[in-house]
């Protein structure tokens, strides 16, 4: 069975062994808990933040609300259009906020349209000119992202804190087999030149 001589080599830290150290036993902890604070703090972490992402997302749909607005300018078309894709331009629109005052503000509006045309626009909960909100698609995209950033992010501190705690051993073991070896070298009768 090479699967059971793998695991009994892995797990050799946990096992009675007459050369095992104290240091050996503390490293081993120290692997165990890394593991099992990526894998319970990550879940957690990345639920935790999708979720708040995914309120504020919902929260945005829930205030935001597109208005039809006039444009006061013209939006020249631009030749620096590039594959097809529309340029847009910073022009002053006109709208009614929902309160039935009118107001006026700037927005980014596709190029070649002219002055009176109409287009959507979106507000916030005061009647200011927002950002559109973002589609239950793109939320749940972002919400996924920042929910897997912020786990990458936990496993980073989590693994780095780990390599310290490791590095600091392994100094401490360099260290102890440095006085080891000059209380036991000395007593070897014959040395090489």
């Amino acid at each position: 069975m090479p699967s059971g001589k793998y695991a009994t080599r892995r797990l050799w830290r946990w096992r009675s062994n007459p050369l095992r150290r104290r240091d050996d036993i503390v490293e081993s902890w120290i692997v165990l808990a890394v593991w099992l604070v990526f894998a319970v703090g990550g879940t957690v972490a990345g639920l935790v933040t999708a979720q708040a992402a995914n309120g504020v997302f919902q929260q945005q749909r829930d205030e935001r609300q597109s208005v039809r607005a006039v444009l006061l300018n013209d939006i020249p078309r631009s030749a620096t259009a590039v594959g097809g894709m529309a340029d847009r331009r910073m022009t002053a629109v006109r709208w009614t906020a929902s309160d039935g005052s009118t107001r006026t503000g700037r927005t980014l509006a596709d190029t070649g349209l002219k002055a009176g045309s109409r287009i959507t626009v979106w507000q916030d909960a005061q009647g200011r000119l927002t950002a559109a909100p973002p589609s239950s698609t793109e939320a749940a995209i972002e919400s996924g992202f920042l929910g897997g950033a912020a786990a990458a992010a936990l496993a980073g501190l989590v693994f780095g804190a780990g390599a310290v705690a490791r590095w600091r051993l392994d100094r401490r073991r360099v260290d102890e087999w440095g006085m080891e070896w000059d209380r036991v070298g000395p007593q070897w009768g014959h040395k090489t030149s």
